[in-house]
Order: structure tokens, then C-alpha cells, then sequence
């Protein structure tokens, strides 16, 4: 009976920690300020570690394979008592069906990111109510966005329940002393973010998440031509936002930070494909101009 109770506790720490959302690594870097104890970074790190990889975000069961990989990145500017400062950086990938590949689906950094934290404390968060500390409502805002994003991926618009978490997140921390939420803020505050996210406007962007990702990326080890032809005609769909006033739609912009060199690695080599090159690219030069060199390479 003991054996059987010893399996029985095993299977369900398998399970308990398989069951969870994500495989994330967090790094503080506090090389930039001046601090008598550095201890308190260390403990932040392990805290916002466990606090993203054991929390159970949705209902959903992931298997191992499926937790979304990600990196979080905090650089610390300044730091005054229990106040820090700094930027965060995410990043998030999934693998691609059949292959041994990992796509990125984001890679952009938050410049506003202000919060209290005492070394110790528990991380608490409540999706219906703001902490006032601030730390764990921007994590948890960034982990409903990347889970949506991540859905988005597999399925068409998947990832609205995530969204609109996250959106109740925005709205939560609402008047708050803490900048970084409002509109008011810029088109790159979580807010503007998550709203532009929902908004009508962005579902050809979610479609060509999904088919960028399900209907081509997946499909690449069965037949190649015909995955690049599924990437390149999603892309060009893009052309929607060419005309109309998405010169500062943030989303569009995430899209490319993440998207730019893999992009560039498909219709760089390879297979050949029959996407329309040229529209391509004239769209892709007019929504990410900084970009164009990369763009000006691509090829059938």
C-alpha cells in the first residue's frame, strides 16, 4: 500500500507540473544601478520564476510539449528603497509540427515598467483587482498576451479569452499612479496594445497569424512550395493596413520585431514558391520601411 501510495504522489506532482502554461526563464539585470544588496535581485528573479512557471493561468491541461517557452527580461534602471525602474523584454516561441524548428511570436520590449517590491513577499496577483504594487499586474498582463498570441497560432482568433484577460488587467490598473496602462500613454502602453489587439481592425493580422503559422509553418516538412506559398499570400494580405491611419499600430510593429529574419530565411533560399515577390514586397517596405533592406532580398 505504501508503494502504491508512493506512485500515486508522483503521478500527481507529474501532473501538477505539467499541467502549467509555461517553461519561462527570468533574468534581472541590475548591472546599471549601485546597491549594497544585490541578494534582492537574485530572490526577484527566482520569485517572478516561479510565480509565471507554477501559477495554473488558464484551464486548459498543457503537456510538456506544449508549454510556450519564454524568456523575461527585466534591466533595471533605477532603484530607490522597494521602488525599481527599468524595461522588460519577452520573448516567446512554439514549435513548428513535425521538425525540430521553434518559430518566434514575440520579441519586443515594455520601456515603461515602474513597480514596488520588498525582497520576500509574496507574489500575489487577482485578475479582478490591481495590487498597487504593480509587479505582478504587468507579468500577468504580458502572460495573458503571450497565451493569446500563442493561440492565435493555432487557431483562428484562439486566443480572445487570454486577450481579454489581459484587457481587464489594463483596466484594472486604470488611474493608478503607475504609467505604462493609459492611451494616454502612447500607442505602445498595454492598453493601447490590448485594445488595438481586439479591435476589428487587427483580425486580418490574427488571421495571418494563423495561417502564417498553422497553414504554412506546420505544413513546411510536408511540402515546402506550397507552405511558402500559404506564408507568402498571408503576407500580402498585410496590404490592408497599408492605406488608413496604421502608420503607429502597435501590433503590426510586434509583428515584425518578431517575424523580420525569419521571414527573410524563408523567401531567401529553398524551395521555389508562386507568391506574387514583388506585391510582396512593396507591402512589406510600406508598413516596416525600416526594414526594407531585409525585404529588398527576398525572393521567390
Amino acid at each position: 500500500m505504501s508503494k502504491l501510495k508512493a506512485l500515486l504522489v508522483v503521478l500527481l506532482i507529474s501532473f501538477s507540473v505539467s499541467a502549467q502554461e509555461f517553461m519561462a526563464r527570468v533574468t534581472v539585470d541590475y548591472s546599471s544601478v549601485q546597491a549594497s544588496n544585490n541578494q534582492v535581485f537574485q530572490t526577484l528573479e527566482k520569485s517572478l520564476s516561479d510565480f509565471i512557471n507554477t501559477t495554473k493561468w488558464t484551464d486548459s491541461r498543457y503537456k510538456v510539449h506544449e508549454k510556450i517557452e519564454a524568456n523575461f527580461l527585466i534591466i533595471i534602471t533605477e532603484r530607490s528603497s522597494t521602488t525599481y525602474k527599468g524595461r522588460l523584454q519577452i520573448q516567446t516561441r512554439r514549435p513548428v509540427f513535425n521538425s525540430t524548428y521553434f518559430t518566434p511570436i514575440l520579441n519586443f520590449v515594455d520601456n515603461n515598467f515602474s513597480f514596488e517590491y520588498t525582497e520576500f513577499e509574496e507574489l500575489i496577483f487577482n485578475p479582478r483587482k490591481f495590487s498597487n504594487k504593480n509587479l505582478t499586474d504587468v507579468i500577468a498582463f504580458y502572460v495573458y498576451y503571450a497565451l493569446g498570441m500563442d493561440a492565435d497560432t493555432f487557431q483562428l482568433e484562439g486566443g480572445t479569452n487570454h486577450f481579454k484577460t489581459a484587457q481587464q488587467i489594463a483596466m484594472n490598473a486604470m488611474g493608478t499612479s503607475y504609467s505604462g496602462w493609459g492611451e494616454m500613454d502612447g500607442n505602445k502602453s498595454r492598453g493601447s496594445l490590448i485594445n488595438n489587439v481586439l479591435k476589428p481592425t487587427n483580425k486580418t493580422l490574427r488571421n495571418v497569424y494563423y495561417q502564417y503559422h498553422r497553414v504554412g509553418l506546420d505544413a513546411m516538412s510536408e511540402n515546402e512550395s506550397r507552405a511558402k506559398n500559404a506564408i507568402g499570400n498571408t503576407l500580402e494580405t498585410l496590404n490592408f493596413y497599408s492605406s488608413g491611419n496604421y502608420a503607429l499600430f502597435y501590433p503590426l510593429d510586434i509583428f515584425f520585431m518578431a517575424k523580420k529574419d525569419e521571414i527573410s530565411k524563408i523567401f531567401g533560399g529553398g524551395m521555389m514558391s508562386s507568391v506574387n515577390i514583388t506585391a510582396i514586397k512593396e507591402t512589406l517596405t510600406a508598413l516596416s520601411p525600416t526594414n526594407s533592406s531585409i525585404w529588398n532580398n527576398l525572393k521567390k
